[in-house]
């Protein structure tokens, strides 16, 4: 029952926080207002009266965030539409992979400036290597509400879901290959096998059950005329994806793995470009996840952890990636537009719309605990602190580079 309530608790906050944006007059996205209302009921401020008084008691509900996750990724993956990829592909696979590793190594670099200047026991090279890795996941989940809130179209919108998609595959490509060097350099051995073979196999892996996910679903899809049982339909086959996402095998050092992000954008993909029915469940999914998604970013705001502005050292380290990272997303994302000739409105804005980070580098360095407990805390405390910034900022500069674009339209009052 205190799981129904706090939940409770969570909508109804977010959705009073964004009436009361429009009371005030600020004119900042609804994901920033479900943010600002999850650091107001969570641990930190009103926490002990609604029932969010720890972040361990907001983790208990990380299920609705993985199902919101995923609905956000089956979203993305009707990006992928054959007409759209012919259009945008190539740009986007260079410039997908171009911003990712301009940001792994701006942050790389610069971390470890600061790692000769702080010394190896504030900052040791493992962490720097890992944190550059970390800097190339991007948060697909607030660029999207912010597309879907303001029915973005244009240019820009069209070569950005299938950036944010791509970006997945290459962070976790970045993050294996960075993480193996910082496990070698720590006390073990470097091998090719967790470095290259296993990202590789997750990433095939995951497109793989992606594409039977969606082919399954487009073929039973015929079988049902009433919208309403399609949509029930979609819905419990992203659930199988969320959930088949989480096994795991081993043969030796081997390990087969998924990514439920890329999983569920596969199923995506495939079923907008299989099922002639694709467009009437997306239309509904979109009216049925959206408190969903509302739930999803305040319960985002109540987890970051405001204790990391504690220690001076960690806000030093963290005010370095954070201003490194978004360098290297825009350097990369503009040299690289201007490279695939795209127009002048996507060379200039589309690196801004790519500083939101979440989901995927916390995860990430939930992964990095396997450092060690010190090294591991350090990574932790610099991505909270630097997600707080990001989601706080990243949705309101998304918006505003779609306006500079003109691919969302104002309307005067």
């Amino acid at each position: 029952m205190n799981e129904i309530f706090t939940t409770a608790v969570a909508l109804f906050a977010g959705l009073m926080m964004t009436r009361f944006f429009k009371l005030i007059h600020l004119k900042f996205p609804d994901v920033t207002a479900f943010l600002l209302a999850g650091i107001l009921v969570g641990p930190y401020v009103l926490g002990r009266f609604d029932g969010f008084d720890t972040v361990q008691k907001v983790e208990v509900l990380h299920d609705i965030n993985d199902v919101a996750l995923a609905f956000i990724a089956f979203s993305i993956g009707a990006e992928f539409r054959l007409d759209k990829i012919k259009a945008t592909g190539k740009a986007a696979t260079v410039i997908g992979i171009v911003q990712a590793v301009a940001a792994t190594a701006l942050v790389d670099l610069s971390l470890i400036a600061l790692h000769f200047i702080f010394g190896n026991e504030v900052l040791p090279l493992p962490v720097c290597l890992t944190l550059g890795a970390i800097a190339s996941a991007t948060a697909p989940a607030a660029t999207l509400m912010v597309i879907k809130q303001y029915h973005a179209e244009g240019p820009l919108t069209s070569l950005l879901l299938p950036i944010v998609a791509l970006d997945d595959a290459v962070g976790l490509i970045v993050f294996a290959i960075s993480f193996g060097v910082s496990e070698a350099l720590i006390g073990g051995n470097l091998s090719v096998i967790t470095v290259l073979i296993n990202p590789l196999l997750e990433i095939v892996c995951s497109l793989l059950l992606g594409s039977l996910l969606g082919a399954v679903l487009a073929e039973l899809e015929e079988f049902f005329e009433n919208p309403g049982q399609r949509l029930a339909l979609a819905i419990s086959m992203v659930f199988f994806g969320l959930a088949l996402s989480g096994v795991k095998f081993s043969f030796g050092a081997v390990t087969v793995g998924f990514s439920s992000l890329l999983v569920l954008m596969m199923l995506g993909t495939l079923f907008c470009n299989l099922s002639s029915h694709s467009e009437e469940v997306f239309f509904h999914s979109d009216e049925w996840t959206t408190p969903l998604y509302a739930c999803f970013f305040v319960l985002s705001g109540a987890e970051l952890d405001l204790s990391v502005f504690a220690n001076w050292r960690i806000i030093v380290i963290g005010v370095v990636y954070v201003l490194f990272r978004m360098a290297g997303k825009y350097l990369g994302a503009r040299l690289s537009a201007k490279a695939m000739q795209c127009p002048s409105d996507v060379v200039k804005y589309l690196g801004i719309t790519l500083f939101p980070q979440a989901g995927v580098a916390l995860g990430m360095s939930a992964t990095a605990m396997a450092l060690g407990t010190t090294e591991g805390i350090l990574i932790r405390n610099v991505v909270l602190f630097s997600v707080l910034i990001y989601e706080l900022i990243g949705p309101s500069l998304t918006r505003y580079s779609l306006i500079k674009a003109h691919e969302i339209q104002v309307k005067e009052k």
